[in-house]
């Protein structure tokens, strides 16, 4: 990955947290505020749902800051991206549950079906994007066994000659 490309992401993540910031500083009271006329526990879930939506991409986006750290410096194919890359998959999960939950929340109101549907579907994408993260982790693995594996075929190389 160029330089430029990791740049111009960290300028994308740098923005998004920023505006993360704003939704959990100014959106989410504005939320609570217009929704005073509902029941108390629909109000609660609702704020929580989103707060909880807000923290998963702020996890997601500082695990990609990290593994773009990692890019930079020709570490990424070590063992400690695992960790990254497992936040970013658990956080991927927890939103498509938030999401769910939200659409739940969204058909027990007077929300349209097609709403309900439609929010239903960005659940679904979500945990489909998890599972491609998933399959992408099972790569990374690959490709640091396979790394390991031509480490010690070079010494053995070496020992031999």
């Amino acid at each position: 990955m160029t330089h430029p490309t990791i740049a111009v992401l960290r300028g994308i993540i740098a923005l998004a947290l920023a505006g993360s910031v704003i939704v959990q500083a100014m959106i989410l009271p504005a939320v609570w505020r217009d929704t005073e006329g509902t029941e108390l526990w629909r109000r609660v879930v609702l704020v929580t749902l989103l707060a909880l939506f807000v923290g998963a991409m702020q996890v997601i986006a500082v695990c990609v800051w990290q593994l773009l750290t990692k890019v930079r410096q020709g570490s990424v194919f070590s063992r400690s991206s695992f960790g990254y890359v497992d936040a970013v998959i658990v956080s991927l999960a927890a939103a498509a549950v938030v999401v769910f939950g939200l659409a739940a929340l969204m058909a027990a109101g007077e929300a349209a079906p097609g709403v309900v549907g439609l929010v239903c579907g960005a659940a679904l994408v979500f945990g489909g994007v998890a599972l491609v993260v998933v399959v992408m982790r099972a790569l990374l693995r690959q490709a640091i066994d396979r790394e390991a594996e031509a480490r010690t075929l070079r010494a053995e190389l070496d020992e031999v000659v």
